[in-house]
């Protein structure tokens, strides 16, 4: 199944037009025609099938013939990841955690953090193309960046993780976390959290946790997290 996502389209919608960007690559890539079955999604749980009627290149239009709502993972999972240095490893990360399954992510400027400075703009496009290619219908948030301190001062109805290399006790992840439930994960940057970092986060009662017997990269990490959750709700 090919799956298209745009948030303009609603249940409410009997027909729905694409932009001229998506048109042209559903009729000079795809080589859809007049009468071809489409899939939409809205990223809020929403899938839309649909029939073309006008396979223009720079209008195509879709009779919706049925929707469905599909139903909500079986837990929420935020991942508050610092920036990398190298932007293509963060970007990676975006991909393979919302193919795993993800709620929200949120980028942390942290002391020890060499980026402080991120464009969401194409993030969000990461995330929407790992979306339809592994055919989820829920959109994961992509939050502002946000300093370490500001962050963990907010309010988590969640089991809370703080992943260090310190040389401190620490639980293993995966003997810490409970199914079905929500998760808001910390994952620091390249020189990893500061001792200063660290203990905030278990002064607002964040669990420290190791990922393994190895020191892995900033976004090796966040995916070894975003699997050890989705193993734990399989």
């Amino acid at each position: 199944m090919q799956l298209f996502y745009s948030p303009n389209i609603s249940e409410n919608d009997t027909s729905f037009n694409f932009d001229k960007d998506e048109s042209r690559h559903i009729v000079k890539v795809l080589r859809k025609n007049s009468g071809d079955i489409l899939h939409i999604t809205n990223g809020n749980g929403w899938l839309f099938k649909g029939e073309l009627i006008l396979a223009g290149i720079k209008n195509c239009v879709v009779n919706i013939t049925t929707k469905t709502l599909q139903p909500k993972p079986k837990y929420q999972l935020h991942l508050a990841v610092a920036p990398t240095k190298m932007n293509d490893r963060y970007e990676w990360f975006l991909e393979k955690a919302t193919e795993i399954g993800i709620t929200s992510i949120t980028p942390i400027i942290c002391d020890h953090s060499e980026r402080k400075i991120v464009k969401l703009e194409r993030f969000e496009k990461i995330i929407q193309s790992a979306m339809k290619q592994s055919l989820q219908f829920y959109l994961p948030k992509l939050n502002e960046p946000i300093a370490f301190k500001d962050f963990i001062n907010q309010d988590f109805t969640a089991q809370k993780y703080i992943a260090h290399c310190e040389d401190t006790d620490r639980k293993t992840l995966k003997s810490q976390l409970k199914a079905e439930d929500n998760y808001t994960i910390l994952i620091g940057p390249e020189g990893d959290f500061s001792v200063k970092e660290i203990k905030m986060a278990l002064q607002h009662k964040f669990i420290a946790v190791t990922l393994g017997n190895t020191r892995l990269r900033t976004e090796t990490a966040a995916i070894a997290a975003c699997h050890s959750v989705a193993f734990v709700n399989e």
